[in-house]
């Protein structure tokens, strides 16, 4: 398997070397909330959830959560965050799996997907974007943060990451018009720590 496997991923977590990691819920999940793109009673799935801050907020907002991570450092991080909230291990699902793999048991309602794709190596990046269709219902939403970490080595073909760099051209590449329905540009980019950004944008699965 090209790019990273579970082993880097779960010595990062162990190390808590975690530079994506905001250390809070990312900005442009309060505005999906608040105009009813995440709902209460939705099957929201967080794939890649890490330190699990936006699974908190999800549950806390009355989401039916599926929180999946590569690293079983991953998952036992958003779990004790869940616990020091108060909410016992019913809250959501939490799953250690490859996401490439993985696969509901029941088409979800929605994705928040923030910091999993910019972490595939691009090699899989159709792989994924066909998972992401099949785990959704028609009608279903990807809310989709795009990071844009664009390096210099990109002028000469290097892959560098991850983060890897979401090129919008190649993400209408991979989730098509015909099988997603795309909001009209200019996209939300919100600011990363890092100096990164990311590119908020939702899509409505067809």
């Amino acid at each position: 398997m090209a790019g990273p496997g579970v082993d880097f991923w779960q010595q990062r977590f162990e190390a808590d070397d975690i530079p994506w990691d905001r250390g809070a819920v990312s900005p442009q999940l309060a505005p999906w909330l608040a105009d009813g793109t995440l709902a209460a009673g939705q099957r929201v799935a967080v794939p890649g959830c890490g330190s699990g801050h936006e699974v908190l907020a999800l549950v806390q907002a009355g989401c039916r959560v599926t929180a999946i991570d590569y690293a079983p450092a991953a998952v036992a991080r958003t779990a004790q965050r869940l616990h020091d909230a108060g909410l016992g291990a019913g809250a959501c699902a939490l799953v250690q799996a490859d996401v490439l793999q993985w696969q509901p048991a029941e088409p979800l309602d929605a994705v928040f997907e923030q910091t999993c794709w910019c972490a595939i190596h691009p090699d899989h990046w159709a792989d994924y974007a066909a998972q992401l269709h099949r785990w959704l219902r028609p009608g279903g939403r990807l809310c989709l943060m795009g990071m844009q970490v664009l390096r210099p080595g990109s002028a000469i073909g290097r892959i560098e990451g991850p983060p890897y760099h979401l090129d919008i051209n190649l993400l209408r590449a991979l989730l098509p018009a015909d099988r997603w329905q795309w909001p009209a540009p200019p996209y939300e980019a919100v600011p990363h720590p890092r100096g990164w950004r990311e590119l908020a944008i939702g899509l409505l699965r067809r």
